[in-house]
Formats: structure tokens, sequence, C-alpha cells
């Protein structure tokens, strides 16, 4: 018989494992671009979510788990929730992370309202250029709010997102948080 012997029973066999040190072959530089690349933030953020989200059928758990997942996954996220669709003309705060946002929302006022009502997401890198801004929070400097609607262009809530950083929001975050919510609501359409 060849191959490895085994024990016979009752004896302990202990197993050694060698790994190697970690080989240091990317510059510093490569590195940093490499961990703070905002696409590929994003493409291991929806994984996450898409894995916690497989099979949920309850929305509120949904809106938590994303807006957590987000906010812990960038640090230029300083307030990430959803304001839900409560009527044809208002969103009343969801689940959220961060410091206080606001409770209600008309469509006709602010970002969150605007992307509300024309179902279009508002990007503002710097939302003092924003008309009718609404400061729930004084030191936000930039936005990005993305409408998550059925398939049957029903909206369910807005994603929105603010940063204390000027520019912090871009075409990436657009592009990704848009795909997102797109997908929000197609799974959670049946609200």
């Amino acid at each position: 018989m060849t191959g490895t012997p085994v024990p016979p029973p009752g004896l302990w066999c202990p197993i050694v494992i060698v790994v190697p040190p970690l080989i240091r072959s990317m510059s510093t530089s490569q590195s940093a671009a490499a961990v703070t690349d905002k696409a590929d933030a994003y493409t291991d953020a929806r994984r996450r979510i898409d894995a916690l989200l497989e099979g949920e059928t309850d929305w509120v758990a949904g809106m938590a788990t994303v807006a957590c997942e987000l906010h812990h996954s960038f640090d230029h996220y300083d307030w990430t929730g959803f304001y839900r669709a409560v009527s044809d003309d208002h969103l009343i705060v969801g689940p959220y992370q961060g410091p206080h946002g606001c409770l209600h929302i008309d469509f006709d006022r602010g970002v969150c309202g605007a992307a509300a009502r024309t179902r279009e997401t508002q990007l503002w890198p710097d939302v003092s250029d924003a008309p009718d801004h609404i400061a729930c929070q004084s030191s936000t400097q930039s936005e990005v709010v993305v409408p998550v609607t059925t398939p049957d262009d029903r909206l369910l809530a807005v994603l929105d997102v603010d940063s204390d950083t000027l520019g912090a929001f871009d075409e990436t975050d657009r592009e990704h948080l848009e795909s997102l919510c797109q997908s929000l609501g197609e799974q959670f359409g049946e609200q």
C-alpha cells in the first residue's frame, strides 16, 4: 500500500502548515491605488449586498442592509440611507447610517425631493450649487441621491448618500448606485 501512512486510532497526529512570508512586490502607491479604487470597492460592496439579500423579501431589512454595507465600505460616506415614498408627494426617513437625518421631505424640496419627483439621479459634487438644498447636516458638502423604482416606475424610496467632503461623488458613484437601486426596485417591487 502506498501513500501517506495513517496513524492508528487514538493517536494524535499534528499537522504543520507552513505559510510563506508576505510578498511585497507592489510599491506603496500601487497598493494604495488598488485599495482605494472606487469601482473595485463598489464591486466588492455589491457582491456582499447581493449575497446578504439573496432570497430576502422584507423591504425594510433590505434597506437596512444596503445602508449598512455601503456606509461601512466607503470613507467618504458620512450619511447613507433611504427616504421611503409614503405618498405621491412625501418622503419619510427609512433605515440609515450616520447622524440624524431629516424626518420628512416633500417632493418639491431639496435634492431628495428632486430625485423623487423626477425619478432621476441627483449628483451634486457641491451642494451649495443645488437649488433648494435642505441641510439636514450643516457639514454636508456633496450628495448623490438615486431613486429606487419598480419596473413599472412606482417609487419605493430614494437612496441618499451625503459626504462632508467637497467633490466626493462622481460618475462612478452614479453608475454603481443606479445599478444597485435598479436591482432593489426589481427585488422589492411587490412591497
